[in-house]
C-alpha cells in the first residue's frame, strides 16, 4: 500500500476510527501521491460527530474524498436485503476509483462481510486493521508510519467529543482504565499509545483461495513440465551450437547471422517462459538443458573436431546464454494488478 499508483478505500463504521486506527497509513499514502477514499458505515447522529470535525480530521490527513454510506444500506442490523445494499454501495466506490486495496477498520461483522464480498467480486485485496496483540499466531503486515505520527495525532484531536489525547496516549472521553479495548467508549477502556507502526491482516476470500488451490499445478505435472523444459533447452543448445558459426558476407562486411539468430532464440525462449509461466523452476530446467548441451558440445571430440572453435563468436555463444539465464531467473516477480485474475 504505497506509491502514487495506489487507490485505497478505507472503511470504518463511524468517524474518529479512521484517525485512531489507520490515520498514519492514510497520511503516508497521501504523502506518496496515492488516492484515498474514506467510507463510514454510520450517518447522522450515529456518526458520533459533526461534519466540521470530520472535515478537520480529513484535512489533517490530506484526504479530500470522504463519504457516508447510504442510510438505507445501514439502517437495519439484520442480514438480508440491507446487507446486499451495503455490499453494492461499497462495490460502487471500489469500482468508481478502480481501487487497488480495501482497508477495513470496523468490528461490525455485517459491514465487514459485505465489504469483503464486494472486494472479492472486483478482485481487490482486503486488509483489516489489527493490533499486534490481537493478531497473535497470524501473519501481519506492518506499515511504518513514524514520519506521520503528528498528522495522526492532530486528526485524533479533531474529535474532542470522542477522544482525549495526552501526549501520544489516546483514551475515549469519559473512559477509565480496564480490560477492554481502547477503541470503544464508556468505562473500562485501555489507553491507546500512538506509535510508529500500524498493523494489518490480509484477508483471503474462501472462494478465491479455493480457486487458487485448484489452479495450482500438482507435483507430477510440474515434474513433467521440468523434464520437457530441460529437453527444449537442450534442443536449443544443440541447434544454436551448430548454427552459431554461420555467416553471410555482404560486400566487405561479414554478418554473423548464425550467432545473432541463436542468441535471439535463446533469449526469447527463456524470457518467454518466465513471462508466460512465471515459474522459476521451469526456467531453471530449461537453462540447465541449454547450458549443459552447449558445454558438452564445446568439448573436443575423440576425433579432434570442435563445434565451438576459439574466437569471438564461440566466446559469445558460451557466455551470453549463461548471463541471460541468470538475469531471467533473478528478475523479481511483477505483481498482478487487481482485475487481471
Amino acid at each position: 500500500m504505497s506509491g502514487s499508483a495506489e487507490r485505497v478505500v478505507f472503511l470504518h463504521d463511524r468517524p474518529g476510527q479512521e484517525a485512531l486506527l489507520t490515520g498514519g497509513t492514510i497520511s503516508r499514502l497521501r504523502s506518496d501521491g496515492a488516492e484515498v477514499v474514506v467510507l463510514f458505515g454510520a450517518s447522522g447522529a450515529a456518526a458520533g460527530g459533526d461534519d466540521a470535525a470530520v472535515g478537520s480530521a480529513m484535512a489533517e490527513l490530506d484526504v479530500s474524498d470522504w463519504r457516508m454510506l447510504p442510510a438505507a444500506s445501514v439502517a437495519s442490523p439484520e442480514a438480508g436485503p440491507d446487507r446486499q445494499a451495503l455490499a453494492a454501495a461499497v462495490a460502487d466506490v471500489l469500482d468508481e476509483i478502480q481501487a487497488t486495496a480495501l482497508v477495513i477498520g470496523t468490528e461490525d461483522e455485517r459491514l465487514r462481510d459485505a465489504a469483503v464480498g464486494a472486494a472479492d467480486t472486483l478482485h481487490v485485496p482486503v486488509f483489516a486493521s489489527r493490533s499486534v496483540s490481537g493478531a497473535i499466531g497470524q501473519r501481519i503486515v506492518a506499515i511504518d508510519v513514524s514520519d506521520h505520527v503528528e498528522q495522526k495525532l492532530r486528526a485524533v484531536w479533531a474529535y474532542p467529543g470522542r477522544w482525549s489525547v495526552t501526549g501520544h496516549t489516546v483514551l475515549p472521553v469519559g473512559a477509565g482504565t480496564g480490560p477492554n479495548t481502547g477503541t470503544g467508549s464508556g468505562t473500562g477502556a485501555v489507553p491507546v499509545v500512538i506509535g510508529g507502526t500500524e498493523t494489518y491482516l490480509r484477508l483471503e476470500s474462501p472462494h478465491r483461495a479455493a480457486a487458487e488451490v485448484a489452479a495450482e499445478p500438482g507435483l507430477v505435472s510440474r515434474a513433467l513440465a521440468g523434464v520437457f523444459a530441460l529437453l527444449i533447452g537442450a534442443a536449443f543448445g544443440v541447434v544454436g551450437t551448430i548454427a552459431h558459426q554461420a555467416t553471410v558476407p555482404i560486400g566487405p562486411v561479414t554478418i554473423p547471422v548464425g550467432l545473432i539468430l541463436a542468441l535471439t532464440g535463446v533469449t526469447a525462449l527463456l524470457v518467454g517462459l518466465r513471462l508466460v509461466l512465471g515459474d522459476r523452476m521451469i526456467v531453471l530446467f530449461c537453462a540447465l538443458g541449454l547450458l549443459g548441451s552447449i558445454f558438452l558440445l564445446s568439448l573436443r571430440s575423440t576425433g579432434g573436431s570442435v563445434l565451438v572453435p576459439q574466437g569471438l563468436p564461440g566466446m559469445l555463444w558460451t557466455v551470453v546464454p549463461a548471463l541471460v539465464a541468470t538475469l531471467v531467473l533473478a528478475w523479481p516477480r511483477i505483481p498482478a494488478r487487481p482485475g487481471s485474475q
